[in-house]
């Protein structure tokens, strides 16, 4: 079973990521997760913190000239801007963030709950999602993540291959799927700036690649859907999950919401084994399992909470009315949480693929996998 921890607070010395159950042969390559590294730092409308910290990941542990051992890996990513023992508590709590739940539950500091709570501990999430990203790209599995809506601003992608929207995504300032709208939706960002607020929006992660039957219809606690909604609504800030139609399909009769079933023998040698759908509305996910076609979910993120105009709030020493604290932060953290998205989603999708062809090697894991195609193709 592939699983991972986190530790680490966001003005300590370093984030750690513990990965268990990664199989063993594998040659990663640290390059490519510094790359997403760098990618969940940019994005317009982001904090001077930014600017401070050049992320890197160091590998500590489960590794020997690169190659994987079968052991835990131990991810870390160092914090430049390290200064929490010089940090001073927090007087007034913010609201949306979990400063006032988080010091009464713990009976503890608010300075102690949003340093763990804060997002920067999902630098390590990305560098977990970007081992695993390499696994599933050894199969043929491709994992990408974009913003679609800023705000109440929808921004529609290109068509083309996910080849061509990668670059896409890669070419824009707010990693959309269209650079030619960057302009409209860097003024509303400004915008909003200036007004002291923050926004939101709406990711969307495509995965495509996929076998049938990752996943599973047996138990509730397994099914691939529901493990997907839990790693996406962990992430800070995400109040919202969806995946395919998602709620538009509660509005709409079974005739236009379920996805019809084709056959093409010229795309039997496919990892859909020639089973093809005219629509995609169930998102790539049936019962709890990958059905051949690509997997879409969405995820609805909140404005950041900590604002320029601070809302109202309380004194903690007095209980009298006062305005929320105010911790350096960003206006928009959009971009940044498409590449976190896209990152525990593929952990997610590379822990099913595990649990189905095995775990203990790579080589063992890809004899299954021809294996298992070899078999459901005569089917």
């Amino acid at each position: 079973m592939l699983r991972y921890w986190t530790a680490g607070e966001s003005h300590g010395k370093c984030l750690l990521a513990l990965i268990d159950g990664f199989p063993a042969g594998f040659e990663i390559n640290t390059d490519k997760i510094d790359e997403l590294l760098v990618m969940r730092q940019g994005g317009y409308g982001r904090g001077k913190r930014q600017t401070l910290e050049q992320d890197h990941v160091d590998v500590l542990t489960g590794v020997w000239n690169n190659i994987t051992l079968g052991a835990p890996i131990t991810l870390k990513v160092p914090n430049n801007d390290y200064k929490l023992e010089r940090l001073k508590e927090l007087p007034r709590p913010r609201p949306g963030h979990g400063d006032l739940s988080g010091s009464l539950k713990y009976l503890s500091s608010m300075r102690g709950i949003l340093e763990r709570a804060s997002a920067r501990e999902t630098c390590v999430r990305v560098a977990a999602g970007a081992l695993c990203q390499q696994l599933l790209e050894s199969f043929g599995i491709q994992t990408l993540g974009y913003v679609v809506q800023l705000g109440g601003l929808k921004i529609p992608g290109k068509e083309g291959t996910l080849v061509q929207r990668k670059a896409w995504r890669n070419e824009s300032e707010i990693y959309s799927l269209n650079p030619d709208l960057d302009g409209e939706a860097k003024t509303l960002i400004d915008e909003t700036k200036k007004a002291g607020d923050t926004l939101g929006g709406v990711i969307e992660v495509v995965v495509e690649g996929l076998p049938f039957g990752l996943g599973t219809h047996a138990q509730w606690d397994r099914k691939l859907d529901g493990k997907l909604a839990q790693a996406v609504m962990a992430v800070q800030a995400i109040k919202g999950v969806e995946i395919g139609m998602g709620f538009e399909a509660a509005g709409l009769p079974g005739s236009q919401v379920h996805d019809g079933i084709q056959y093409e023998s010229s795309e039997k040698s496919t990892a859909n084994l020639g089973y093809v759908r005219p629509t995609n509305n169930a998102g790539g996910l049936e019962a709890g399992m990958t059905n051949g076609q690509p997997l879409v979910i969405r995820a609805a993120k909140k404005p950041i909470s900590t604002l320029q105009t601070p809302l109202e709030s309380i004194d903690m020493e007095t209980k009298q009315p006062s305005k929320a604290s105010y911790e350096r932060s960003d206006v928009c953290a959009l971009s940044a949480a498409s590449i976190i998205i896209e990152g525990v989603v593929a952990f997610e999708i590379a822990a099913a693929l595990i649990d189905k062809f095995g775990g203990d090697s790579i080589e063992e894991m890809k004899a299954r996998w021809d294996l298992f195609h070899e078999m459901a193709g005569e089917k």
